[in-house]
Protein backbone atom coordinates (compact mmCIF):
# COMPACT_ATOMS: atom_id res chain seq x y z
CA UNK A 1 0.00 0.00 0.00
CA UNK A 2 1.24 3.66 -0.83
CA UNK A 3 0.10 7.07 0.28
CA UNK A 4 -3.52 6.88 -1.45
CA UNK A 5 -3.68 11.09 -1.55
CA UNK A 6 -0.58 12.88 -3.49
CA UNK A 7 1.51 15.16 -1.18
CA UNK A 8 0.90 18.80 -2.43
CA UNK A 9 3.65 21.31 -2.27
CA UNK A 10 3.29 23.48 0.18
CA UNK A 11 1.99 26.91 -1.40
CA UNK A 12 4.22 29.32 0.39
CA UNK A 13 7.78 28.45 0.15
CA UNK A 14 9.34 26.50 3.70
CA UNK A 15 11.45 28.44 5.68
CA UNK A 16 14.85 26.82 6.20
CA UNK A 17 15.32 25.14 9.46
CA UNK A 18 11.60 24.24 9.82
CA UNK A 19 11.31 21.14 11.71
CA UNK A 20 8.54 18.15 11.62
CA UNK A 21 8.34 17.97 15.60
CA UNK A 22 5.97 14.67 15.53
CA UNK A 23 6.21 11.75 13.09
CA UNK A 24 6.60 7.81 13.30
CA UNK A 25 8.76 5.57 11.78
CA UNK A 26 7.71 1.94 11.25
CA UNK A 27 10.24 -0.87 9.92
CA UNK A 28 9.93 -4.34 9.01
CA UNK A 29 11.48 -6.50 11.10
CA UNK A 30 10.84 -4.82 14.47
CA UNK A 31 7.98 -6.43 16.28
CA UNK A 32 4.50 -5.01 17.67
CA UNK A 33 3.57 -5.43 20.58
CA UNK A 34 0.11 -7.76 20.90
CA UNK A 35 -2.37 -5.96 19.94
CA UNK A 36 -1.13 -2.86 18.62
CA UNK A 37 -2.43 -1.15 15.52
CA UNK A 38 0.57 -0.89 12.42
CA UNK A 39 0.24 2.77 10.33
CA UNK A 40 -2.18 1.99 7.56
CA UNK A 41 0.12 3.25 5.02
CA UNK A 42 3.91 2.76 4.98
CA UNK A 43 5.67 4.62 7.82
CA UNK A 44 9.36 3.57 6.94
CA UNK A 45 12.32 6.32 6.90
CA UNK A 46 12.76 5.52 3.09
CA UNK A 47 9.07 6.66 2.68
CA UNK A 48 9.57 9.48 5.14
CA UNK A 49 12.08 11.02 2.92
CA UNK A 50 9.82 11.58 0.48
CA UNK A 51 7.64 13.54 2.80
CA UNK A 52 10.62 15.96 3.89
CA UNK A 53 11.76 16.91 0.94
CA UNK A 54 8.21 17.60 -1.19
CA UNK A 55 7.51 19.85 1.58
CA UNK A 56 10.96 21.31 2.04
CA UNK A 57 11.54 20.41 6.07
CA UNK A 58 15.13 20.44 7.41
CA UNK A 59 14.69 18.71 10.88
CA UNK A 60 12.38 15.81 12.22
CA UNK A 61 11.14 14.60 15.55
CA UNK A 62 11.08 10.69 15.79
CA UNK A 63 7.82 10.38 18.60
CA UNK A 64 8.31 6.33 19.47
CA UNK A 65 5.24 4.78 18.17
CA UNK A 66 2.87 2.95 21.19
CA UNK A 67 3.30 -0.12 19.06
CA UNK A 68 6.46 -0.80 20.04
CA UNK A 69 6.14 -0.16 23.51
CA UNK A 70 9.41 0.60 25.39
CA UNK A 71 11.84 -0.54 22.50
CA UNK A 72 12.93 2.63 21.18
CA UNK A 73 15.03 0.47 18.91
CA UNK A 74 13.94 1.38 15.52
CA UNK A 75 13.28 5.08 16.48
CA UNK A 76 16.91 4.75 17.38
CA UNK A 77 18.10 3.83 14.14
CA UNK A 78 16.35 6.13 12.21
CA UNK A 79 17.30 8.94 13.95
CA UNK A 80 20.93 8.09 13.94
CA UNK A 81 20.37 7.77 9.59
CA UNK A 82 19.10 11.10 9.93
CA UNK A 83 22.16 12.45 12.01
CA UNK A 84 22.05 16.08 13.98
CA UNK A 85 18.69 16.64 11.88
CA UNK A 86 16.76 14.45 13.87
CA UNK A 87 16.07 13.90 17.88
CA UNK A 88 13.14 11.83 19.29
CA UNK A 89 10.71 11.12 21.74
CA UNK A 90 11.18 7.70 23.94
CA UNK A 91 8.84 5.83 25.93
CA UNK A 92 10.67 4.62 28.71
CA UNK A 93 10.34 1.08 31.11
CA UNK A 94 9.68 2.56 34.77
CA UNK A 95 12.45 0.63 35.83
CA UNK A 96 14.75 1.82 33.66
CA UNK A 97 18.02 2.99 34.87
CA UNK A 98 19.36 6.18 34.97
CA UNK A 99 22.17 4.91 32.85
CA UNK A 100 19.38 4.51 30.31
CA UNK A 101 18.48 8.26 30.17
CA UNK A 102 21.79 9.41 29.96
CA UNK A 103 22.13 6.69 26.92
CA UNK A 104 19.15 7.97 25.76
CA UNK A 105 19.93 11.55 25.81
CA UNK A 106 23.18 11.32 24.19
CA UNK A 107 21.22 9.42 21.05
CA UNK A 108 19.47 13.04 20.61
CA UNK A 109 16.27 11.65 23.08
CA UNK A 110 14.34 14.89 24.68
CA UNK A 111 11.50 13.71 25.80
CA UNK A 112 9.61 10.90 27.48
CA UNK A 113 6.27 9.67 25.88
CA UNK A 114 2.50 9.07 27.40
CA UNK A 115 0.29 8.13 25.01
CA UNK A 116 -2.90 7.79 26.72
CA UNK A 117 -5.10 5.83 24.02
CA UNK A 118 -5.91 2.51 23.49
CA UNK A 119 -3.95 0.91 26.08
CA UNK A 120 -1.06 2.97 27.33
CA UNK A 121 2.21 1.51 27.49
CA UNK A 122 2.96 4.20 30.47
CA UNK A 123 0.11 5.18 33.05
CA UNK A 124 -0.91 8.51 34.73
CA UNK A 125 0.39 6.63 37.62
CA UNK A 126 3.64 7.02 37.15
CA UNK A 127 3.59 10.38 35.14
CA UNK A 128 5.32 12.37 37.94
CA UNK A 129 7.68 10.21 39.04
CA UNK A 130 9.19 9.73 35.50
CA UNK A 131 8.87 13.64 34.87
CA UNK A 132 10.90 14.36 37.86
CA UNK A 133 13.65 11.34 36.63
CA UNK A 134 14.27 12.92 33.09
CA UNK A 135 14.29 16.27 34.13
CA UNK A 136 17.62 16.46 35.05
CA UNK A 137 18.34 15.67 31.36
CA UNK A 138 16.51 18.06 30.01
CA UNK A 139 13.79 16.07 28.64
CA UNK A 140 10.20 17.26 28.51
CA UNK A 141 7.09 15.21 29.20
CA UNK A 142 4.94 14.90 25.95
CA UNK A 143 1.30 14.04 26.04
CA UNK A 144 -1.50 12.45 23.76
CA UNK A 145 -4.81 11.85 25.76
CA UNK A 146 -8.47 12.90 24.92
CA UNK A 147 -9.04 16.49 25.97
CA UNK A 148 -11.58 15.45 29.12
CA UNK A 149 -8.15 13.65 30.58
CA UNK A 150 -6.57 17.25 30.73
CA UNK A 151 -9.16 18.40 33.04
CA UNK A 152 -9.45 14.83 34.79
CA UNK A 153 -5.50 14.95 36.10
CA UNK A 154 -5.21 18.87 35.70
CA UNK A 155 -3.52 18.33 39.59
CA UNK A 156 -0.84 15.99 38.09
CA UNK A 157 -0.18 18.36 34.68
CA UNK A 158 0.20 21.32 37.35
CA UNK A 159 2.70 19.67 39.43
CA UNK A 160 5.18 17.97 36.13
CA UNK A 161 8.49 19.06 37.25
CA UNK A 162 9.28 19.46 33.54
CA UNK A 163 8.17 21.26 30.74
CA UNK A 164 4.67 19.52 28.87
CA UNK A 165 4.24 18.87 25.19
CA UNK A 166 0.53 18.52 24.78
CA UNK A 167 0.08 16.66 21.17
CA UNK A 168 -2.75 17.75 18.26
CA UNK A 169 -3.70 20.65 20.10
CA UNK A 170 -5.37 18.44 22.63
CA UNK A 171 -7.69 17.05 20.57
CA UNK A 172 -10.77 19.53 21.09
CA UNK A 173 -13.68 19.12 19.59
CA UNK A 174 -14.05 21.82 16.82
CA UNK A 175 -17.64 22.69 19.29
CA UNK A 176 -14.96 23.78 22.06
CA UNK A 177 -16.08 26.80 23.44
CA UNK A 178 -13.72 29.26 26.03
CA UNK A 179 -16.02 27.89 28.71
CA UNK A 180 -15.39 24.40 28.70
CA UNK A 181 -13.48 23.35 31.76
CA UNK A 182 -10.66 21.07 29.92
CA UNK A 183 -9.63 24.19 27.17
CA UNK A 184 -9.44 26.17 30.52
CA UNK A 185 -7.07 23.49 31.91
CA UNK A 186 -5.00 24.50 28.86
CA UNK A 187 -5.05 28.17 28.77
CA UNK A 188 -3.75 28.07 32.69
CA UNK A 189 -1.20 25.63 31.86
CA UNK A 190 -0.06 27.62 28.63
CA UNK A 191 -0.06 30.79 31.25
CA UNK A 192 2.43 28.76 33.67
CA UNK A 193 4.99 29.56 30.87
CA UNK A 194 6.10 25.94 30.52
CA UNK A 195 3.52 24.17 28.20
CA UNK A 196 3.91 23.65 25.04
CA UNK A 197 1.41 22.41 21.83
CA UNK A 198 1.89 20.65 18.47
CA UNK A 199 -0.21 22.82 16.16
CA UNK A 200 -1.05 18.92 14.28
CA UNK A 201 -3.69 16.32 13.92
CA UNK A 202 -6.32 18.96 13.12
CA UNK A 203 -8.61 16.39 11.68
CA UNK A 204 -9.22 15.11 15.24
CA UNK A 205 -12.61 17.02 16.65
CA UNK A 206 -13.80 18.38 12.90
CA UNK A 207 -16.51 18.28 11.48
CA UNK A 208 -16.25 19.51 8.48
CA UNK A 209 -12.80 17.76 7.35
CA UNK A 210 -10.14 18.07 4.55
CA UNK A 211 -9.02 20.02 3.21
CA UNK A 212 -8.83 23.11 5.75
CA UNK A 213 -10.29 21.50 9.14
CA UNK A 214 -11.49 25.49 8.85
CA UNK A 215 -13.64 24.55 12.12
CA UNK A 216 -11.03 23.80 13.75
CA UNK A 217 -9.40 27.33 13.14
CA UNK A 218 -10.70 28.58 16.11
CA UNK A 219 -9.20 26.26 18.01
CA UNK A 220 -5.72 27.15 16.46
CA UNK A 221 -5.60 30.63 16.28
CA UNK A 222 -6.53 30.68 20.05
CA UNK A 223 -3.46 28.58 21.53
CA UNK A 224 -1.07 30.35 19.39
CA UNK A 225 -2.45 33.93 20.58
CA UNK A 226 -2.32 32.15 23.84
CA UNK A 227 1.75 31.42 23.78
CA UNK A 228 2.66 32.24 20.60
CA UNK A 229 6.57 31.38 21.60
CA UNK A 230 5.54 27.60 22.87
CA UNK A 231 3.59 26.43 19.76
CA UNK A 232 5.01 24.13 17.26
CA UNK A 233 3.88 22.00 14.09
CA UNK A 234 3.92 18.72 12.92
CA UNK A 235 2.69 15.94 10.12
CA UNK A 236 1.93 13.54 12.66
CA UNK A 237 2.71 11.31 9.50
CA UNK A 238 1.90 8.14 8.88
CA UNK A 239 -1.08 8.99 10.47
CA UNK A 240 -1.50 5.75 12.19
CA UNK A 241 -5.37 5.87 13.14
CA UNK A 242 -5.65 6.72 9.72
CA UNK A 243 -6.49 3.62 6.81
CA UNK A 244 -7.81 5.31 4.14
CA UNK A 245 -8.21 8.95 2.94
CA UNK A 246 -4.84 10.20 4.53
CA UNK A 247 -4.43 13.82 5.17
CA UNK A 248 -2.61 15.87 2.51
CA UNK A 249 0.84 16.76 4.55
CA UNK A 250 1.52 19.84 2.34
CA UNK A 251 -2.15 21.25 2.99
CA UNK A 252 -1.16 20.30 6.60
CA UNK A 253 1.66 22.77 6.45
CA UNK A 254 -0.59 25.38 4.30
CA UNK A 255 -2.89 25.97 7.42
CA UNK A 256 0.26 27.65 9.29
CA UNK A 257 0.57 30.33 7.35
CA UNK A 258 -4.16 30.64 7.21
CA UNK A 259 -3.97 30.42 11.13
CA UNK A 260 -1.38 33.03 11.19
CA UNK A 261 -1.38 35.32 8.64
CA UNK A 262 1.67 36.83 10.01
CA UNK A 263 5.13 35.37 8.12
CA UNK A 264 7.42 36.55 11.15
CA UNK A 265 4.89 34.17 13.43
CA UNK A 266 5.11 31.59 11.11
CA UNK A 267 9.07 31.13 11.15
CA UNK A 268 8.57 31.37 15.33
CA UNK A 269 6.15 28.09 15.16
CA UNK A 270 7.96 26.09 11.88
CA UNK A 271 11.80 27.05 13.00
CA UNK A 272 12.59 28.98 16.34
CA UNK A 273 10.37 27.53 18.91
CA UNK A 274 11.09 23.39 17.69
CA UNK A 275 14.48 24.40 17.69
CA UNK A 276 14.31 25.79 21.36
CA UNK A 277 12.34 22.68 22.57
CA UNK A 278 14.57 20.28 20.86
CA UNK A 279 17.82 21.90 21.12
CA UNK A 280 18.43 22.17 17.40
CA UNK A 281 21.29 24.75 16.94
CA UNK A 282 20.73 28.31 15.97
CA UNK A 283 17.30 28.66 17.57
CA UNK A 284 18.33 32.78 17.19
Amino acid sequence: MSHDTPISTPKIPTPPGACDTHMHIYEPGYALREGAPHAGQPGTLHHYLEVKKKLGLTRTVIVAPSGYGTDNSCTLEAMAKLGSSARGVAIVDPEAPDTELERLTQLGIRGIRYHMRGGPVLGWESMLRMAARVAPFGWHLQLQCESAELGEHAAILGELPCDLVIDHMGRFDAATTGADRDWRIVMELLGGGRCWIKLSGPYYGSKLGPPRYEDKAHIAKALIKAAPERMVWATNWPHPSFRKNFPDEGGLLDLVAEWTQDEALRLKILVTNPAKLYGFPNAA
